[in-house]
């Protein structure tokens, strides 16, 4: 992620709200990005280079913020959210924090909860790309393997021995050893419980890099 201030976008109907919490967010060094629907803000291109999060009213004409919760999901959206709402419920509370959302509050919201909650949620953020950015690197490095290498690395992850792996594959442990080690080197493993993580980092099963 780039070093640029953290993006807040806000979404809510009412300007009055939006106005105030466009100033009191901005005082806190963010960039404010306001919409007065949540069409408007799926119409928005979005910048994905740097942390960011969703403030969100719940209670909207056309299409509500947990509606618009959804799509985001349906998406495979990272952003996260936090509600606000003046209606809120705990049923609704439950949904909403069901579905990933950062936070839940109601309004009147104080300030300080406000942006404590916008806090965490951009921690969530940076930590989503750090952990995105790692399983993109695993994704390259698993494309460079040729098909025979990852047909031994899903072996070898899977705990097998080199003579195990040999005896599958119709070939010899001398051969497999080579394909061993040019699998460490591409994928950057310092060790076997290294290649492994990264695996499961990636849910890898063999047939493909991704």
């Amino acid at each position: 992620m780039s070093e640029a201030p953290a993006v807040v976008y806000l979404v809510d109907d009412d300007g009055g709200v939006r106005k105030a919490l466009t100033r009191l967010i901005g005082s806190a060094g963010y960039r404010v990005e306001a919409f007065d629907s949540a069409r408007a803000f799926l119409g928005r291109a979005h910048d994905r280079n740097c942390p960011a999060c969703l403030v969100l009213d719940v209670q909207m004409p056309d299409l509500s913020g947990l509606d618009l919760q959804h799509e985001l999901n349906a998406a495979d959206s990272m952003l996260p959210i936090v509600f606000i709402t003046g209606h809120g419920d705990i049923p609704m509370s439950v949904r909403a924090m069901k579905a990933g959302a950062a936070d839940f509050l109601t309004k009147p919201v104080r300030d300080a909860d406000l942006m404590g909650a916008i806090e965490r949620a951009i921690a969530r953020a940076i930590q989503n790309g750090s952990e995105k950015a790692e399983r993109d690197a695993i994704h390259r490095r698993i494309d460079s393997l040729t098909a025979r290498e990852r047909e031994v690395m899903a072996l070898v992850v899977a705990g097998r021995l080199n003579k195990e792996v040999a005896a599958e594959l119709g070939t010899v442990e001398k051969t497999i050893k080579v394909h061993r080690a040019r699998v460490m080197e591409k994928m950057r493993a310092a060790s076997l419980a290294d290649l492994v993580r990264m695996a499961e980092r990636v849910n890898f099963r063999g047939t493909a890099g991704k």
